[in-house]
């Protein structure tokens, strides 16, 4: 072929190939498109896990309750030990709910260790955390199920509770691509025991395994992908109403430096938060929440 001819070519193929990934890259960034006007509040859950003195509990408090206004559209919880629920009740700011970390699978009754829905309720709580990978790995002892976790979360809701709904992969499961069927996987059997109207009362955790504590985190655009896969499959497994509605959070070490950034895209609807709950950074993740997004 003439030169000019093949020059010619080469240009359109250059260009071609230009486009081509300038489109991918447009598509991808769709797919993660900042947040904009929702109706979803965020939701800004801590969890303390095992921690806290009586007089540790007692400073964090006093440094909450005088943290400044929580942003509007933004509703916080803390998920306490049981020791310290009453404490938070009676001397927390109300604008900050408690939870509790766990739930029985049974109600009351000769259950040695347990404590019930019901009593949670009684106690005057409106939230629990169900399904963390901490209990779904075990502490030394079986860990809890995926149908384990759905049924303790149907009578948590039957009991008047809201729950916390924790998913999430293992780092050779994200290595393998099998983030989704993980997360399917976990989620299938409350989608096959819940009314569409009992979604209301649950918000999902995405908390990515290999993410919680260890100082690493998804990129938003990791995170946002893998909520937004979440929220096609209650779409497609529950109802699109339900999918629209849902609130999911974030809960791999998001903290005051990467809370803006990750509570900015469009499917990330708060934080399940760990570490940083501990300390008056707390505050800097929710208000996070009410950063302005740029454009």
């Amino acid at each position: 072929l003439p030169m000019k001819l093949l020059l010619g070519l080469t240009m359109i193929g250059q260009t071609l190939a230009f486009t081509t990934r300038s489109a991918s890259v447009a598509s991808k960034r769709i797919g993660s498109s900042l947040r904009m006007a929702s109706s979803r509040p965020y939701l800004i859950g801590g969890n303390w896990k095992a921690n806290g003195t009586v007089a540790s509990v007692e400073k964090l408090v006093a440094e909450f309750n005088a943290a400044g206004p929580i942003p509007p559209n933004t509703d916080v919880v803390i998920g306490a030990p049981f020791i310290h629920i009453p404490m938070l009740l009676n001397t927390l700011r109300p604008d900050i709910k408690v939870a509790a970390q766990n739930s029985a699978l049974t109600g009351t009754g000769a259950h040695t260790g347990e404590v019930c829905a019901s009593q949670l309720k009684d106690l005057g709580l409106e939230w629990v955390i169900l399904g963390h990978s901490e209990r779904r790995e075990g502490f030394g002892m079986a860990g809890e199920d995926s149908k384990l976790v759905a049924d303790k979360t149907k009578l948590a809701i039957d009991e008047g509770l809201k729950v916390m709904f924790c998913i999430g992969e293992k780092k050779e499961e994200r290595e393998a691509g099998t983030t989704m069927d993980v997360c399917a996987e976990q989620m299938a059997p409350l989608a096959e025991i819940l009314s569409e109207d009992e979604w209301a009362n649950v918000s999902i955790a995405y908390e990515p395994v290999w993410a919680i504590g260890t100082g690493l985190t998804a990129t938003p655009e990791m995170a946002q992908e893998t909520h937004a896969n979440i929220r096609q499959w209650v779409a497609a497994n529950v109802s699109q109403k339900v999918a629209d509605a849902v609130q999911i959070q974030y809960g791999g070490s998001m903290n005051g430096g990467n809370a803006k950034a990750l509570l900015a895209e469009n499917d990330i609807d708060g934080g399940l938060i760990g570490g940083a709950s501990l300390k008056l950074e707390f505050f800097d993740v929710i208000n996070g929440a009410g950063a302005p997004v740029a454009a």
